[in-house]
């Protein structure tokens, strides 16, 4: 038997004891090192789902995490995971979009139990070898980290840009990183917490302000002689973060949303995103990442280590989900 962190409902989670995993052809069996706590799973614990996806039965959370490969191709090897299993088949996957695939599994979304646990069998095609360098801790947020490249993919960011990020979690830090990589002439970030922004400015924000009920908007706007920014990043799920987006954004702009709203509605400005003749991008995790990633962190470009403020003993796990829920300090890590 394996020990498991198990959520029954809103709110309650209970450490279990598993069967031990039986790994499939293709599979692997991984011991599990370390997995990052995402806002999503947040959202799981507070709300018993995240958008349509429901609780439908006690569900292991857990899709950002690093393992050591027990039984497989890479026997004794560490990696990171990849959380989402397309089919491989549809129209979609064919086409190159695999995180848009309708019958795809996902590690820590209902039905399919993720990495709260001490061993899980994964396909061996979702497992990405850790150079050295990289601690476990790493590997789990090389998740993340895809979800901000691909943030960053779709906003076509070009040398010399203007943009903004809004909403400093996590993914916001990694986008306000990226974009600085990209080339961006100037970066605004905006948050609701202080040391979200002060963590923002050491990524390499330009300019941080803080969040006020889109108030800040027309400081933006002042900051860039009316102009606007090139692309705007919604990283918060947050009505008023994702207004001050479409304002700031200048005419012909990008706007990327990535924020997972709490009642899974967003209000978009019908008028003036038509006006300004924006392209609206919506972020659906990532896809052909994770080898840009490792090469970002392993190289020194990205930096996770920093981001991460707390780590949890498994023993922990609750706590730990407790203080992400809080959003106190920086990224919030479980190890096994």
């Amino acid at each position: 038997m394996v020990k498991g962190l198990r959520l029954y409902d809103i709110g309650d989670l209970r450490f279990t004891q598993e069967p031990e995993p039986q790994p499939r052809p293709g599979e692997a069996l991984l011991k599990v090192d370390a997995v990052g706590i995402c806002g999503s799973d947040v959202h799981w614990v507070a709300e018993g789902g995240t958008g349509t996806a429901t609780l439908i039965k006690p569900l292991i959370l857990g899709h950002e995490f690093a393992a050591t490969v027990l039984v497989g191709k890479f026997a004794g090897q560490r990696v990171a995971v990849e959380p989402m299993i397309p089919c491989g088949m549809c129209e979609f996957c064919r086409e190159g979009n695999p995180n848009l695939c309708p019958n795809h599994r996902f590690a820590g979304q209902s039905p399919e139990d993720g990495a709260l646990q001490e061993r899980l069998a994964w396909p061996e095609e979702n497992l990405f070898v850790l150079p050295e360098k990289l601690s476990a801790v790493d590997g789990a947020m090389l998740e993340p980290l895809g979800v901000a490249i691909h943030s960053v993919d779709l906003g076509k960011l070009r040398i010399g840009n203007i943009v903004g990020v809004f909403g400093c979690g996590p993914i916001g830090l990694l986008v306000v990183q990226l974009a600085r990589l990209a080339g961006a002439a100037r970066i605004f970030a905006t948050d609701r917490l202080p040391h979200r922004l002060e963590m923002a400015r050491a990524m390499g924000a330009t300019d941080v302000l803080k969040a006020e009920n889109a108030g800040e908007a027309e400081l933006i706007l002042k900051a860039t002689s009316g102009r606007g920014l090139d692309v705007t990043f919604e990283m918060a799920g947050d009505a008023f973060a994702l207004t001050t987006a479409v304002e700031t954004c200048k005419p012909g702009g990008r706007l990327v949303l990535c924020g997972i709203p709490a009642d899974d509605t967003l209000t978009l400005g019908a008028a003036v995103t038509r006006r300004k003749g924006l392209t609206v991008k919506m972020v659906r995790r990532m896809k052909h990442t994770y080898p840009r990633a490792i090469d970002l962190v392993t190289s020194g470009k990205v930096d996770v280590r920093s981001m991460v403020t707390h780590v949890f003993p498994f023993e922990q796990g609750m706590e730990a989900l407790a203080v992400a829920q809080r959003r106190e300090g920086g990224k919030v890590v479980v190890v096994l």
